[in-house]
C-alpha cells in the first residue's frame, strides 16, 4: 500500500526557479519505491508531493535530509471536513505559502457552495492554483490562471469570510498588468 504526502523541508536559500533541479535531487536521492511527484518552492519551505510505501515515511525524510531539514508532514486524504473549517484552512494555507493545499481546501468547499458562492470560490482556487505555478517559475502559466480567476471574480464583491475580495481583484490584476508577480496573504 501506498500513501501521499505533503513533505515541507526548510528552505536554506533556494529559490523558485531551483524547483526543477530539486526535483530530479529529490528523486535521486529517495530512488524507488519512493515517487516524487512535484516540487514547489515557497520563501519558507520546499514542498514537495510524494508517493511513498505504507510505513516508509521515516526513512524517506532521512533521504532527503540534505535538501532541507523536516518542517511538517502531511498525510494526504479526501475526508470531508465542515465548510467553516474548510475555509479557515485555506486560507491559513494561502497565507503559509502552501497554495496547492489552499487550493485543496477551497475544492472541497465549493462542492457544497450554493449557485452565487461558485464563482467566488473558483477565483480564489485559481489564484491560489497560479501561485502554485509561481512556485515552480512557471510564470507565464501563473499570469493566465490570474487572468481565468479574475473572470470568476468579476461580479463577486464584499468581505468573504475574512477575504477583501476587492483587494484580491486588485492584487491580480495589478500583477497581471505588471507582470510581476509575488505572494501576498489572502486575509
Amino acid at each position: 500500500m501506498v500513501e501521499r504526502y505533503m513533505l515541507h523541508l526548510g528552505n536554506d536559500g533556494y529559490s523558485r526557479t531551483d524547483a526543477p533541479s530539486i526535483l530530479r535531487r529529490a528523486r535521486a536521492l529517495t530512488g524507488r519505491p519512493v515517487t516524487v511527484r512535484d516540487v514547489r518552492v515557497a520563501s519558507a519551505h520546499i514542498e514537495l508531493d510524494v508517493t511513498i510505501p505504507d510505513g516508509a515515511l521515516p526513512g524517506t525524510l532521512e533521504a532527503l535530509e540534505p535538501l532541507g531539514g523536516t518542517v511538517d508532514t502531511r498525510l494526504i486524504n479526501e475526508a470531508e471536513i465542515p465548510k467553516e473549517d474548510a475555509i479557515r484552512e485555506g486560507i491559513a494555507y494561502f497565507n503559509g505559502e502552501r497554495f496547492w493545499e489552499c487550493h485543496e481546501s477551497f475544492e472541497g468547499v465549493w462542492k457544497g457552495c450554493y449557485e452565487g458562492e461558485k464563482d467566488l470560490v473558483q477565483g480564489i482556487i485559481l489564484a491560489a492554483a497560479g501561485l502554485v505555478h509561481y512556485q515552480k517559475n512557471e510564470d507565464a502559466i501563473c499570469l493566465s490562471i490570474f487572468g481565468r480567476a479574475l473572470k470568476k471574480l468579476a461580479r463577486c464583491a464584499g468581505t468573504y469570510h475574512t477575504i477583501d475580495v476587492e483587494l484580491l481583484r486588485r492584487r491580480l490584476a495589478g500583477m497581471i498588468r505588471s507582470g510581476r508577480i509575488s505572494t501576498f496573504e489572502l486575509a
